[in-house]
């Protein structure tokens, strides 16, 4: 120790000890090291363990290297770069009294012994159990290195492991409040009605940046039996991944239907990755989103090739919450199911009341009208009340017309013409207590669209209001044939409404027809 005795140790001590930046942290060990050693060149390398650590030449030093160890990476101009295959493989380079050009140069290890037996002192630095660098220095001024200055650095280096260890609890729990935060504000976000395919956009895009990814997808499983990117989040237009499709089959699929996570390191050359769009992309995870036992989706979060891979408290926290995001997507369902049926329930109410109300006190009108007309002698105010009979006896229909339509789910309604004609005709059993039977004749979805199709559906609906006011209704039958034939030949569509009750003239059985060109 040359430079200010103990008390300058202790500074330099309590100097690397205090910060809880890893960066900061190890810049500052490094200018220590070097300025109470007196070393002109100060290294220090970080170890990626993903990739492996240095051994002899090329890996972790003698835990207790002697003065006389070469056991530092000289700023060789001939070096190799630490990029090259058998260099060593550092993640982070903190130096002093280096230049950028012989920073890129820093690569191997030397071996054998130096010539001047104590020109390099090395230490490793350690976080618990593991190795998270080395610290080397060189140059020393005014002789060679001495055991004081080996002692010295091995209390840096201590001091330097503890504090690495507590930047990372701290770092971790740092990570953990933003991932429990991001999973709240997800909650939150898909419980205040958000309509599906939002939800699950902001599914992806919170997960994506609190991971750092590339993208955050969402996949759920097809008829086929794959899994289908459904929602994206990235930095670009993420048009080009949705509709992305995993097989049948595919190892990655069987282990998410099992249940299990899928962690790759790198996606573009894992053979596990089958999709076209793997070739962008480096590490990535995949986490199932389970429910019940049951998988409703994938949440796959890919970083750009090259990336850093994802550690194991970055897997843990995804994984927490995609659980978390799993149980915010199926509580969203059921609020917007209670919300559904809320407005199912609230327009079965009107529906009741219009009937049981309006329809009942409209139809008691028509027929004091009705009597007062036969009891006129004048004829010009008969014939206003006839007048005055039709207009309540169109309304009234118009207003069962009405109720059909409230019986009707108000959302998700189908777009084909068979579907719809199939939704009429299921609200209707609730009013008339019984199911229409319906057939149908060629390819009405195909044959049958636009206005045509509106016509027919409204005429539908008045011809269902009317059977309900029939009494002893028993069957309704509804027949579309969307291959009948005009009169004058040109292709057209029919629709057949037929019920047993008795109509207002005593009649029993009533047959309504309506054609229309195609």
């Amino acid at each position: 120790m040359t430079r200010g005795g103990l008390p300058a140790l202790l500074e330099a001590v309590l100097d690397v000890g205090t910060d809880l930046a890893p960066h900061r942290t190890l810049q500052r060990l490094v200018e220590h090291a070097a300025g109470l050693t007196d070393a002109r060149i100060g290294v220090l390398g970080v170890v990626d363990p993903g990739l492996g650590r240095p051994d002899g030449p090329h890996g972790t030093p003698d835990p207790d290297p002697g003065p006389g160890t070469d056991s530092a990476p000289a700023p060789d101009p001939g070096a190799p770069d630490p990029g090259a295959p058998g260099t060593c493989p550092y993640t982070g380079l903190y130096t002093v009294g280096m230049t950028e050009e012989d920073r890129r140069r820093v690569g191997r290890l030397p071996e054998g012994d130096d010539p001047g037996g104590r020109s390099f002192l090395g230490v490793p630095i350690s976080v618990g159990a593991e190795v998270f660098g080395h610290l080397y220095l060189t140059g020393k001024r005014g002789g060679p290195f001495t055991d004081e200055d080996l002692a010295v650095l091995r209390v840096l280096a201590a001091q330097a492991g503890i504090a690495i260890g507590n930047a990372r609890l701290y770092e971790t729990a740092r990570q953990r409040e933003r991932w429990i935060e991001g999973a709240a504000a997800v909650t939150t976000a898909l419980l205040t009605g958000e309509p599906a395919a939002d939800a699950l956009v902001t599914v992806a895009e919170r997960a994506r940046l609190l991971a750092g990814a590339a993208a955050g997808v969402v996949l759920q499983p097809t008829t086929g039996g794959g899994m289908e990117i459904v929602a994206a989040s990235t930095p670009h237009d993420p048009d080009d991944l949705v509709g992305t499709a995993i097989a049948p089959g595919s190892p990655v699929l069987e282990q998410l239907l099992g249940g299990q996570p899928v962690f790759v390191e790198d996606s573009a050359t894992d053979p596990r990755m089958t999709t076209p769009v793997r070739t962008r992309f480096g590490p990535s995870m995949m986490l199932p989103l389970r429910s019940g036992g049951k998988l409703i989706g994938t949440l796959a979060l890919p970083r750009r090739r090259g990336g850093r891979p994802y550690t194991p408290v970055e897997r843990q926290l995804a994984s927490a919450f995609a659980s978390q995001a799993a149980l915010a997507l199926v509580l969203a369902d059921a609020r917007r199911d209670r919300e559904r049926l809320a407005v199912y329930q609230d327009r079965d109410r009107i529906a009741r009341d219009l009937h049981d109300l309006v329809v009942q006190r409209l139809f008691a009108t028509e027929m004091m009208l009705e009597s007062t007309r036969r009891r006129a002698g004048d004829a010009p105010a008969a014939g206003l009340l006839d007048r005055a009979v039709d207009e309540l006896d169109s309304t009234i229909q118009e207003v069962r017309t009405a109720i059909f339509a409230l019986r009707q789910p108000p959302a998700e309604a189908p777009r084909s013409f068979r579907g719809r004609v199939l939704r009429e005709t299921d609200g209707a059993a609730a009013l008339l207590g019984l199911r229409p039977s319906v057939r149908f004749t060629g390819p009405v979805d195909a044959l049958v669209t636009g206005p045509v199709a509106d016509r027919l559906l409204a005429a539908l609906r008045g011809a269902l209001a009317g059977a309900h006011r029939h009494e002893g209704v028993t069957a309704v039958g509804v027949e579309v044939d969307a291959a009948h034939e005009l009169p004058d030949g040109r292709p057209g569509v029919r629709l057949t409404v037929t019920d047993d009750g008795t109509g207002d003239d005593g009649t029993r059985g009533t047959t309504s027809t309506w054609s229309s060109p195609r």
